[in-house]
């Protein structure tokens, strides 16, 4: 039974399958190439290696999950993001703001983390500052900073060090996505009924999509043991082959 008021079935569906996806296209099996992608770090595997008593094989089919799961963390940021679509009087633009929402004279303009302590300092200053010119421009509209997990509910007005002096205005604010749900909902608990609603919707279309062929074979230890049966000097090969000395591992 779909009890959600404030978005259609049809959208919300559409939504959380979109999400499914995601996580499958998730699930592809990982070659060196992708692997390191990112440029792996051996020092730190190597340590991992050492410290925790496990061997490269496992140290590297951890190191595979945590880029799945980083993907699926991204997943889950987007479907936090991207259900205002659905939500009447809001917007998600392609770029710059992750939401708009035009209220009775005022507009709503928000930056979304999925944690409340995923800035660093220097990322929060730019963040602030770049929401202190938007409300020098439109002086009756509101910057929050939304916070899917948040210490606390909260709708508080957010206090930044910029430059070394402590900032603070009433239209520059830190709210919990709950509260924000409320504002542009009008529905108080309407991010409760979304986590009510969530189990039910997925099951379903879990039921629709076939999930017994998700592919597993990551081909990322057979190439590096094509390169060097060596794991560690492998692993060095693929991010030192061109730093002085390590030619002597070829």
């Amino acid at each position: 039974m779909f009890s959600l008021s404030f978005i259609d079935e049809t959208s919300f569906k559409k939504h959380v399958r979109e999400t499914i996806i995601s996580y499958v296209n998730n699930t592809k099996s990982v070659d060196l190439k992708s692997f390191n992608s990112n440029v792996i770090d051996p020092i730190k595997l190597l340590f991992d290696k050492q410290i925790y008593g496990k061997n490269f094989e496992e140290i590297l089919n951890l190191e595979i999950h945590r880029q799945k799961d980083k993907s699926n963390t991204n997943a889950i940021g987007y479907f936090h993001q991207n259900i205002f679509k659905y939500i009447k009087n809001c917007s998600v633009p392609t770029k710059g703001w992750d939401i708009i929402f035009q209220g009775e004279g005022y507009k709503i303009f928000v930056e979304m983390k999925n944690k409340h302590n995923t800035m660093n300092s220097s990322s929060a200053q730019k963040t602030y500052i770049q929401m202190q010119n938007k409300i020098l421009k439109s002086p009756n509209d509101y910057c929050f900073l939304v916070e899917v997990i948040s210490p606390v509910s909260r709708n508080i007005p957010w206090v930044c060090s910029v430059n070394g002096q402590r900032c603070s205005n009433e239209h520059i604010r830190k709210v919990s996505v709950d509260k924000f749900y409320q504002i542009v909902t009008g529905v108080e608990d309407a991010f409760y009924q979304i986590c009510m609603q969530l189990p039910e919707t997925l099951t379903e279309l879990l039921k629709k999509e076939d999930m017994t062929n998700l592919p597993q074979n990551d081909t990322v230890i057979e190439e590096l043991q094509k390169e060097n049966k060596d794991m560690l000097k492998s692993l060095y090969l693929l991010a030192f082959s061109t730093y002085n000395g390590f030619d002597n591992l070829k």
